[in-house]
């Protein structure tokens, strides 16, 4: 019994001290010796407000007058949600027709300016943010700002207004600037059946060329002709040697065409010259003459094209060669593919589908393009696309129906490949939509981090639907048009949750 007694007495004794320890290591961040609820006194006013261009995060103490109120600012650049490095900030505090102005020059840090206001009338009033960077001006309004009176009702009325998750993680500005992260709006918009396929990459008609030769022989390179080397128009890539074969020796034929010109050439001068004496009728003259133009068609054709019995082949056109159809040291027959020269400046992409999507075809909008091994989405818009055509009919050997789309190659498409394409079809009905990346995945769960502040996101669980390649149907989830979820970095937010960065009142220290 004694044992157990003193046994008793240590665990009091020591746990006295844990609180002890505990208390010397954690003291109070906020003494107010007029509230009865510290809690209360400690919250800040989170403010957030977007332009065209900037996000703007304020966390400020509340405003009470002839008190002086830290106000620290967070401006993040739409394009990137990175910090703006450069730039004036004017904030103004305007009740009724009393204001107070303050400006800086620059940021203290990287998209953090801080102010401290003493407003001196009470009353609902709005703080207006003049931002000046060498881009141009833009102003921010946030309207319904209060100036109280009183400093308890105030911090009430800052604690009442905070928000607050069972299931929220906060990201703060600074950790948000240092990774890959943006949010955007939750939208209600056209969303109808999707096709989901893959496509494959083809040369669209005119924009490659085929090098036939035009005369038998063995081919000799000029120059290294591989596949992706770059050409130009008129520059000889190969020769075809036709001097040497027995059979239809090139060689042997410029010279007889060569022979059979001087000798049409002088027969037709003298019956000329016989002409004009009479001594030569017309139609014997007339005959002379067809038969010189023909050898002499004959010979300038295999001078100009086959000088010593050879052909020079070069590219008709700039472009790349796509593929090589000969080696060195073949024989070639006449009109036999030697070279494939394109251009890849336009491109078809071919898709074969079910049967069952043939209904659909005629109401397509529009496609977005993913290459493959890569997150890269391309709408058809973006890339100047159009549906060029889709079958009307199958057969037993191939019951898929074709449909082609041409676009630029502005995206580096590489004819031959593969990629994935989701085409879209007009629709009347209305979904709610949100940035593929915003969803993220937990043992067969969906869930995405809706914003409460630019530093807070509460976890949402949804339900999705199908995918348009950059937008996710959410069929069932407490989400709503307008509110902003974290579109871009949510495995970050993930990460931080898990490792337990969870805080809705962490005191917002940055």
């Amino acid at each position: 019994m004694n044992r157990i007694k003193h046994l008793v007495v240590i665990v009091v004794i020591f746990a006295a001290i844990v609180v002890g320890v505990y208390k010397w290591h954690h003291p109070p961040s906020h003494s107010h010796p007029d509230s009865n609820d510290e809690s209360e006194q400690d919250e800040t006013l989170q403010l957030t407000a977007y332009s065209d261009n900037f996000e703007l995060f304020a966390e400020v103490c509340p405003f009470v007058t002839e008190h002086e109120s830290d106000l620290k600012v967070f401006i993040s650049r739409l394009e990137d949600f990175k910090p703006l490095l450069e730039g004036s900030l004017r904030v103004s505090l305007i009740v009724g027709t009393d204001s107070i102005d303050q400006m800086l020059e620059k940021p203290e840090k990287p998209g953090i300016y801080h102010f401290k206001l003493k407003p001196a009338v009470a009353g609902l009033g709005k703080m207006v943010f003049d931002i000046e960077t060498s881009l141009g001006k833009t102003q921010i309004v946030m309207p319904d700002i209060m100036v109280y009176s009183d400093e308890q009702e105030a911090f009430k009325a800052a604690a009442a207004a905070a928000v607050e998750s069972s299931d929220g993680v906060r990201f703060t500005k600074e950790q948000r600037w240092k990774v890959d992260f943006a949010t955007s709006e939750i939208r209600r918009e056209p969303f109808g059946q999707i096709i989901r396929t893959m496509a494959q990459v083809q040369p669209s008609q005119g924009d490659e060329r085929i090098i036939s030769a035009k005369t038998g022989g063995t081919v000799f390179f000029n120059t290294v002709v591989t596949e992706g080397k770059a050409v130009r128009a008129g520059q000889t890539l190969f020769t075809i040697d036709g001097s040497a074969t027995i059979d239809n020796n090139l060689a042997v034929r410029y010279a007889e065409a060569a022979g059979e010109y001087n000798r049409a050439k002088a027969e037709y001068e003298r019956k000329a010259e016989l002409a004009k004496e009479n001594i030569v009728s017309q139609s014997d003259l007339l005959a002379a003459k067809t038969e010189f133009e023909s050898a002499e068609i004959a010979y300038d054709n295999l001078r100009n094209n086959f000088p010593a019995g050879r052909q020079n082949v070069s590219s008709p056109i700039n472009g790349y060669v796509t593929r090589v159809l000969v080696q060195k040291g073949e024989y070639v027959e006449a009109g036999q593919p030697a070279l494939v020269v394109s251009q890849n400046r336009t491109l078809f992409i071919k898709a074969d589908l079910r049967l069952r999507h043939f209904s659909l075809l005629n109401n397509i909008t529009t496609a977005n393009i993913r290459l493959l091994n890569s997150n890269t989405v391309h709408s058809l818009e973006s890339l100047g696309g159009h549906v060029v055509s889709y079958g009307k009919s199958t057969d037993i050997s191939n019951p898929l129906i074709p449909i082609t789309f041409q676009v630029n190659n502005t995206a580096g498409f590489v004819p031959g490949s593969f990629v994935e394409m989701f085409i879209k079809t007009q629709t009347s009905s209305q979904a709610i939509t949100v940035p593929n990346e915003a969803i993220v995945e937990e043992m067969g769960n969906h869930f995405v981090f809706v914003q409460l502040t630019p530093e807070f996101f509460d976890k949402r669980s949804v339900k999705k639907g199908v995918t348009d390649g950059v937008r996710t149907e959410i069929k069932a989830g407490n989400v709503a048009p307008g509110d902003r979820v974290i579109s871009k970095g949510a495995i970050f937010a993930k990460l931080a949750q898990a490792a337990g960065a969870l805080d809705a009142h962490a005191g917002h220290a940055h």
